[in-house]
């Protein structure tokens, strides 16, 4: 029998309906796009590890994408768009989000944690870890990772073993008042610029060096325009991986708990890989004949001293700020080593 024109256009209706209402093709692909400024360190790590935990658990449910390196733009947009929800997924020092939201500012006081295993016994403790989760969430933001980043040291292009060597010099810092005042208490000039800013800015004379860790001046070759790091160790960097909430919202919930256990997860993996990748980064900056100093003990202890003061002070002018900080201090302090 021949089929007329009405029967084919019925059954090719027919067709598309099915397809429609077939849940293998109904269900589409979540994208999970994960952002960084850095390569080849903790955060990049972590991102690999999350990923690899998290196919683990649901298989190809979520199509997960690292862009490292700030290939979805320099950090402050970064930071809008995981905030937007324009990007699914941003890990990055505590220091660079403060603009969200302030309280981000508690983990950077001065002196506050004594050690990396100091900084991972107090933000792995579990009910702390719990409330760190959720702490953001009413602006947005949930913390699917917390991971331990490196000390605090800064790189010149003269040598300074010494405060004194430092005035008036121009650094790159962290676009957080817990870098920017105790830069401007000892005389150095801060200067907040992204990361892909600061080695032309050090190669035209526009700054003098940068606050940062360690493994970040080996993993963008720092040591070819700068060659003198001094161990100022005044803090210790958390790294937080903030997901947007209503984009973790839309998920169902074998995938929202798979997100939460892979993060869980790869936090307890990438602990060591840090610290083997901190040493190793010591090694490989001393390799290019990049030079480490020190302050001179008594300096040190004074430059702490100060420093943890005008810390505290920051963060107790804000109200919820405060809050946040005393209810991390008393883990912090049960939490000191003995």
């Amino acid at each position: 029998m021949a089929l007329t024109k009405t029967t084919i256009l019925a059954a090719a209706i027919a067709g598309m309906l099915a397809a429609i209402s077939s849940p293998h093709i109904a269900a589409a692909q979540t994208t999970m796009k994960l952002a960084s400024a850095t390569i080849n360190d903790g955060q990049h790590e972590w991102q690999k590890l999350f990923v690899a935990a998290l196919h683990k658990r649901i298989g190809g449910k979520v199509k997960t994408e690292i862009y490292p390196a700030s290939q979805l733009g320099p950090i402050p947009r970064m930071a809008e768009g995981v905030s937007l929800g324009t990007i699914e997924s941003f890990i990055t020092p505590t220091a660079f989000v403060t603009n969200l939201d302030p309280r981000f500012q508690v983990f950077d006081v001065p002196g506050l944690f004594v050690s990396p295993e100091h900084q991972r016994a107090v933000i792995q403790d579990p009910a702390y870890r719990d409330h760190l989760e959720t702490m953001f969430i009413d602006r947005g933001l949930r913390v699917i990772g917390a991971i331990y980043n490196s000390p605090t040291v800064i790189l010149l292009k003269k040598p300074a073993p010494t405060l004194e060597a430092m005035k008036g010099m121009k650094v790159r810092t962290f676009a957080s008042p817990l870098q920017i005042e105790p830069m401007k208490s000892i005389g150095v000039i801060p200067t907040p610029l992204a990361l892909t800013e600061v080695i032309p800015q050090l190669q035209s004379g526009g700054i003098d060096g940068l606050l940062a860790g360690m493994p970040i001046l080996t993993a963008f070759k720092y040591y070819d325009v700068a060659k003198y790091v001094t161990d100022l160790n005044f803090s210790h960097i958390l790294s937080v991986n903030l997901v947007n909430e209503a984009w973790f919202k839309a998920q169902p919930k074998d995938v929202q708990e798979a997100i939460r256990a892979a993060g869980r997860e790869a936090e307890q993996q990438v602990f060591g890989w840090v610290q083997n990748n901190n040493k190793k980064a010591n090694e490989l900056w001393l390799a290019n004949k990049g030079e480490i100093l020190k302050l001179p003990p008594q300096e040190q202890s004074a430059m702490m001293k100060s420093f943890i003061a005008l810390g505290t002070k920051i963060v107790e002018r804000n109200p919820a700020v405060k809050t946040e900080f005393v209810k991390l201090k008393a883990v912090v302090d049960t939490r000191m080593p003995k």
